[in-house]
């Protein structure tokens, strides 16, 4: 993994080489091994390096094409890179590195835009015309490496992280985009394209935008909302040993490194599958890390002992108390360059840290329970099914006796029974602001889109008589896995210049889950069913099954607790809520509440101090 920066000049002006150099610098943790920048009139780029493939200084960035037309700068890896220069040489194509970013360049002279169907990978990267004065740019499929960008009267930049565009000495706006602010409190992410201002865009998944003569265009270039899942009858045997091939292939190609490389271990389906996979590719024992806590109630690693002592791994836990998480807090509100929500994000930083001592690439199991059926609540939404099929009257019926019930995820339950479709209901159970006008002092939320109508408009794209559990399940490939739980990783890891990659997130492996009936993700009140029964192959089911717990973190006893005095000193200061017309009075009302042990609302607060502590770090916060 990588750092990239740019700006193109629409007058051709020089560009401010000093700027950019510091701009790239900004990016260092992305990039420790090299670093480079690249100018001319009305253009200039820069690269931060994570020497992974070719760790020579023949793979220098930017690098030029051979006819010195094209200049690249690359953040990811194209894993079919090998392939792909095997076809260019037998055209007559000679190269001066091993690295797949020469490839990408040279795809791209080849073929142009079409080079993106032939990339296995991720990536974000971008690539100036210096004959026709043309930038274009792109990020993988499943959104796995960040590309932000800023498009104004007279320039257009773009870079790996935000604070790298400021560097740049543009004069960017800080004008809260209140759209992006409503998905925030709502959703606890920020879908793409929409950044915190509205100065700085985010570049979808699947896309690329071309930019000619200031004038800028974007298109999606693949999409797996609208696979239609096949009934072909095949046996269940056949199946898995699709699966097997296809995890096989996927993980092998993710192998292929010239650092050290391991994997990340929480002894769950996903990551022991892709360890267990490894294991098949190499003589030698797999690095694998994991996280232990002396709380038992957060403790995973247990579970990951087992399994990497089934399957003979190098295993290394390092043992934290829940205090030494708080260590984190600094670095997380540092490194992340917008309000982030998801507080897995510090055992995901602590886990990372100790990774890098030992490796320089980890493979890790994300998106497997997006693809597969991991969560409880496609479980959930599967039991709904027959239900929304009464009319609203005796749903609500129903929904008043199931709000009896003393706990919380009953009356999530009896909430989602009186929306009117399932996608609200599911909207409705991933939100963590159930009421979002009644924190806001504006009319916001007539003016903005809510999250149902996002999930709503996504579905459009859905084939006709989608399952609802398969609905959830693309609903979160398409949001909140990339723009929250890959973005976590991406931020977590190379806070510690560690390059984590995602077998499960090949797009070959997307689309062949994508056509995979529901039955065979969700059977017998069990989740991720086929997945599981190729584990099983692999890993012995006592060892195997066990429930998933996740990354815990006790964000409720810190604000009572050890981050209260942090907490209030944001709370109690109506300046930072002066830039985004939250109730400040209704906010400090719920954190007594919360304080109280009345209610458990540490989800909403824990949003709106992320989002405080943003704007108390960016004080040009609000500023047009």
């Amino acid at each position: 993994m990588c750092g990239i920066v740019g700006i193109i000049k629409t007058d051709n002006s020089l560009i401010d080489a000093n700027a950019l150099r510091r701009s790239t610098d900004m990016l260092a943790r992305r990039g420790p091994d090299d670093s480079g920048i690249w100018v001319e009139e009305g253009a200039g780029l820069g690269h931060r390096r994570l020497s992974i493939l070719d760790t020579t200084s023949a793979g220098h960035q930017p690098m030029l094409s051979e006819n010195k037309r094209f200049v690249i700068v690359f953040n990811g890896e194209v894993y079919n890179f090998r392939e792909l220069r095997k076809q260019l040489e037998s055209e007559g194509r000679f190269w001066s590195s091993n690295s797949d970013t020469e490839v990408v360049l040279s795809a791209y002279s080849k073929w142009g835009v079409d080079c993106l169907k032939r990339f296995h990978g991720m990536f974000a990267f971008a690539i100036w015309d210096r004959r026709d004065k043309v930038l274009f740019a792109a990020r993988d499929r499943m959104g796995v490496k960040p590309y932000y960008y800023s498009h104004s009267a007279g320039f257009f930049s773009f870079a790996s992280r935000p604070r790298a565009l400021y560097a740049l000495g543009c004069d960017l706006s800080c004008e809260i985009d209140e759209q992006a602010l409503r998905f925030y409190l709502e959703l606890g992410y920020i879908p793409a394209p929409y950044f915190i201002y509205k100065s700085i865009r985010k570049l979808p998944p699947a896309h690329y935008l071309l930019l000619s003569d200031g004038e800028l265009r974007i298109e999606r270039y693949w999409d797996f909302r609208h696979i239609t899942p096949d009934n072909a009858v095949k046996s269940e045997e056949e199946l898995i040993e699709e699966l097997d091939l296809l995890i096989s292939r996927c993980v092998q190609s993710r192998m292929v490194s010239d650092v050290p490389l391991g994997a990340f271990l929480s002894g769950g389906i996903d990551s022991s599958l892709i360890v267990a996979m490894m294991n098949k590719f190499t003589s030698k024992p797999i690095k694998t890390f994991t996280i232990g806590f002396e709380e038992k109630r957060y403790d995973e690693s247990t579970p990951a002992k087992a399994v990497a002592d089934y399957l003979g791994t190098e295993h290394y836990c390092e043992r934290l108390s829940v205090n030494d998480l708080l260590q984190l807090v600094p670095t997380f509100f540092e490194e992340y360059d917008e309000p982030f929500f998801d507080s897995s994000a510090f055992p995901a930083m602590a886990v990372s840290r100790l990774a890098r001592q030992h490796v320089t690439v980890s493979l890790s199991g994300d998106g497997g329970d997006e693809l597969f059926g991991g969560y409880h609540y496609y479980k959930i939404v599967n039991w709904l099914k027959p239900v929304f099929q009464l009319n609203e009257g005796t749903r609500r019926h129903i929904a008043a006796l199931i709000n009896l019930a003393p706990h919380h995820n009953f009356k999530l339950l009896a909430g989602a029974l009186q929306k009117k479709d399932i996608i609200e209901a599911f909207s409705f159970s991933r939100s963590i602001l159930k009421d979002f006008s009644s924190i806001f002092m504006t009319d916001i939320a007539q003016k903005t889109m809510s999250g149902y109508e996002l999930f709503f408009l996504t579905a459009q794209s859905f084939p006709q008589g989608l399952h609802p559990s398969e609905q959830g399940m693309r609903l979160d490939a398409s949001h909140i896995l990339p723009e929250e739980y890959l973005q976590k990783v991406d931020v977590a890891s190379m806070t510690f210049s560690l390059e984590s990659r995602e077998p499960l997130l090949d797009h070959d492996l997307v689309e062949w889950a994508m056509k995979l009936p529901v039955n065979y993700k969700l059977r017998n009140n069990q989740n991720k069913y086929l997945l599981r029964k190729l584990a099983y192959r692999y890993i012995p089911k006592k060892i195997l099954d066990r429930p998933k717990q996740g990354f815990a973190v006790p964000i409720d006893d810190w604000l009572r607790g050890a981050l209260k005095q942090w907490a209030e000193e944001r709370l109690y200061d109506s300046a930072l809520f002066g830039n985004i017309s939250i109730n400040q009075s209704k906010i400090i009302e719920l954190w007594n509440l919360h304080q109280s042990r009345k209610r458990n609302l540490h989800p909403l607060l824990w949003a709106v101090l992320s989002l405080l502590e943003f704007f108390k770090r960016n004080p040009a916060a609000g500023r047009p």
